[in-house]
């Protein structure tokens, strides 16, 4: 009963031609409740029929039969949960393109695959989005959006194997389940989709190529892609192509954004913008912010020549004032998807308030877009335009700048999440302002926020040799702690910033970022890479008196010995004399490495001792530091036959890593509570912890973390006399290693698969 009355209110919509927003703002209903009465999920009032009934100018009175049968009947199954809705805000004044609408929505009833072309500005995303939009009540499966640039000025085009890991991931696939190679990503996109009714959108693709596989394979699900360039190559791809708007539509483009009518000749207008959409709707924001002006008066302002995008453009910007014009041309320069008033303060190197009044500006005439408070984006075509505007100045000043914004907060922010060592690196030029990142929250929030405009800019930075910030921000993204990017990500900024460092011609600098590129290539398994550059960091920081530096690369050192299974040989190495003693922080950091060894060695009550000798040491730096020793106490306690002591000291270092938002942190402290409940015959909970941690550490993309939870786990299995969950879990280890190279854990893996028929007792250390 229900679907019978949505099926004629869905009719009504469609009579309309209004997308959901004017429907509701027509209807005075909420957008909200018509997409439940749309969809089925609810049976509307009898006055919210009659008002849709009034917009779409019909008599109501034939449904009046239909509204009481589903008032009466039986409510309808809850619907399907929304997984994703990525779709950008529909446009408000979003004017004619019926034909080429009612086409999309066809094709998405006929199970067609839809392709919209046309050249720049002429509507192709508009169009696509606003369908998208109507689609929604009848597409439960969520709607995905995702950006290919294959033609946004300055930036490279997602290619097709990211395309398709950024799609998997917002189907909620994790991270480790996502193969590293193009073809099986894009199996897997086609089976995942395949039980799943979705809208999903592919904006501006290159050509047929860059979107081939990214195409459904059998499934209910609708894919919509815009290009400029026609999809002449696809098979089975209903093509759409815009030219520009008839002369009525484009007039009533013109009003609706300008805001009525005025005195003049709106068809010169028209002319000079093309009839494009873009150009449109940029010269009527004009026109809405200058009361006075009439028609003539903004033809007058139009340059004779060819009506191109380009030319309304230009209008624009001879209406601003030269800061104005500045701060445009230097935001299409800025290399991240947006930009906060901090950033752009520091790009234009101007006080933070100017910066906040210029950006207003330019949102006031569309020239810039506020997706949010105190953060800016622009159009495609409009940073095309801005970057023409920078013209032939070298962006290496304004990027530096940039750059020097990034690290500055970096630098605080490296503080706040308790780096262990404050980078030797600094700004070149403090920027204007920065936001108050006063606290280990704010810090995170910022990064989280900032980190893909971070490391566009240190991309940016790296290709003009800006070197000095390159390597800062690659140290800075690498020192700051985990949670935030993967190991192989920090590898990658490290390795491609070395010739920068090298470059910089500072000891310090080199010998840090020597350290930090040897530390990461541990823990991906790379330990010829890890031995080179960690002695090579060792020498610079003797050579530079620094001793602190020194008893770190020692450290790591160690940490290199123990991932090849030499645990002697790490206690060996942390055992050498320093003199003079290392820092509080350093020396608690080789405690902790020297305490874990110990561990694995079974020398339990000794690494016990070392971690008490330096355990009020650690409380008095940070709470990140303290956990690493609780972490270090718990394996001894249950190498000495105390695992409620374990668990205790696993559900504090929980606590701690949940308070401070580290999602890899807290998998490992997941990781030693399910040992430990293991151990006290609690196997209930301890499989429901272990399957915490290892969907945490999936989700985080760390497949060499990932392994090193499940055979800690399974070791604990195999001494619990349970060789089958043992074996099980030792075998999905082995499957991440074999998968993504992670040789060094082969031993482990091999060796408890080997005792899976004979359980001994024992107790591994974990990471």
């Amino acid at each position: 009963m229900h679907e019978e009355l949505a099926g004629c209110l869905r009719q009504l919509r469609d009579l309309t031609g209004r997308s959901l927003r004017e429907l509701a703002r027509d209807s005075n209903l909420s957008s909200s409740s018509l997409s439940r009465y749309f969809s089925g999920q609810a049976v509307p009032p009898w006055p919210a029929v009659v008002a849709l009934c009034r917009v779409a100018n019909r008599d109501p009175r034939p449904l009046r039969e239909i509204w009481e049968r589903a008032k009466e009947g039986p409510a309808p199954a809850p619907a399907a949960p929304v997984v994703r809705n990525d779709l950008p805000h529909d446009i408000t004044s979003f004017t004619g393109r019926r034909e080429q609408l009612r086409a999309v929505l066809d094709a998405a009833g006929q199970g067609l695959l839809v392709a919209i072309d046309g050249m720049g500005g002429v509507g192709k995303s508009a169009l696509a989005v606003h369908a998208a939009h109507r689609l929604t009540p009848d597409f439960p499966g969520g709607q995905l959006y995702l950006d290919l640039h294959g033609f946004t000025p300055g930036r490279d085009r997602i290619e097709p194997a990211e395309a398709l890991r950024v799609l998997l991931t917002a189907l909620g696939v994790p991270p480790g389940r996502i193969p590293d190679g193009t073809a099986e990503r894009a199996a897997l996109w086609r089976s995942e989709l395949v039980p799943r009714r979705a809208v999903v959108l592919l904006d501006n693709a290159a050509d047929e190529e860059h979107v081939r596989d990214l195409l459904p394979g059998a499934g209910p699900s609708f894919i919509m892609i815009t290009s400029r360039r026609r999809m002449i190559g696809l098979d089975g791809v209903r093509p759409i192509s815009l030219d520009v708007l008839p002369g009525d539509e484009a007039l009533q483009l013109f009003t609706e954004s300008a805001g009525g009518t005025r005195p003049g000749d709106a068809g010169e207008v028209l002319r000079r913008c093309g009839n494009l959409p873009l150009a449109i709707r940029v010269a009527a924001a004009r026109l809405r912010h200058r009361p006075a002006w009439t028609l003539d008066t903004l033809v007058e302002r139009l340059r004779d020549g060819e009506p191109a995008v380009s030319e309304i453009f230009g209008m624009s910007l001879r209406q601003l004032d030269p800061a104005q014009r500045r701060m445009f041309g230097l935001l299409g320069l800025a290399p991240g998807a947006d930009i906060d008033v901090y950033g752009a303060a520091a790009l234009a190197a101007i006080p933070l308030a100017n910066a906040r009044g210029l950006l207003a500006d330019l949102v006031d005439v569309h020239l810039v877009q506020e997706p949010a408070a105190g953060r800016y984006r622009m159009h495609d075509l409009l940073r095309q335009a801005a970057r023409a505007e920078a013209g032939a100045d070298d962006p290496a000043p304004a990027i530096g700048r940039l750059a020097d914004y990034y690290i500055s907060c970096m630098l605080v922010v490296n503080t706040l999440v308790g780096a262990i060592r404050r980078v030797p690196v600094t700004e070149a030029q403090p920027p204007p302002a920065r936001p108050v990142l006063a606290t280990h929250d704010a810090a995170v929030d910022w990064k989280n926020t900032e980190w893909a405009n971070l490391i566009a800019t240190f991309g940016l930075a790296t290709r003009l040799r800006i070197d000095p910030a390159a390597a800062a921000i690659a140290q800075l993204a690498a020192g700051g702690g985990a949670g935030h990017g993967s190991t192989e990500q920090m590898r990658q900024l490290l390795a491609d910033s070395l010739p920068a460092a090298l470059r910089v011609g500072s000891r310090p600098v080199l010998a840090w970022h020597r350290y930090l590129l040897g530390a990461v290539q541990v823990r991906v398994g790379r330990p010829e890479e890890a031995a080179r550059h960690l002695a090579a960091a060792r020498e610079l920081m003797a050579a530079e008196g620094d001793p602190d530096g020194e008893a770190l690369a020692r450290a790591q050192l160690a940490e290199l010995r123990s991932s090849l299974g030499d645990e002697q040989g790490a206690v060996e190495v942390l055992r050498q004399a320093s003199a003079p003693p290392p820092g509080v922080a350093i020396r608690v950091r080789e405690a902790t490495i020297l305490g874990r060894s110990l561990v694995r060695l079974g020398r339990h009550a000794e690494a016990r001792d070392v971690i008490l000798e330096v355990l009020d040491l650690a409380r008095g730096l940070d709470r990140q530091t303290e956990r690493v020793c609780l972490d270090v106490l718990g394996w001894a306690a249950l190498g000495t036959g105390d695992p409620r002591g374990a668990l205790d000291f696993a559900e504090q270092t929980l606590a701690i890593n949940r308070a401070a938002r580290n999602p890899l942190f807290e998998a490992g402290s997941l990781t030693d509570t399910a040992v430990a409940l293991r151990h006290l015959g609690r196997t209930a909970e301890a499989a429901r912890r272990n399957g915490e941690a290892v969907r945490l550490l999936q989700r985080t993309g760390e497949p060499h973390l990932t392994a090193r939870g499940l055979i800690a786990y399974a070791q604990a299995c195999l001494v619990m006399n349970d060789p089958a969950e043992a074996g099980t879990w030792f075998r999905t280890a082995l499957e991440i290693a074999t998968g993504h190279g992670l040789d060094h854990l082969m031993p482990a893996v091999r060796e408890g698969l080997s005792q899976v028929s004979r359980p001994v007792p024992g107790h591994p250390g974990t990471d």
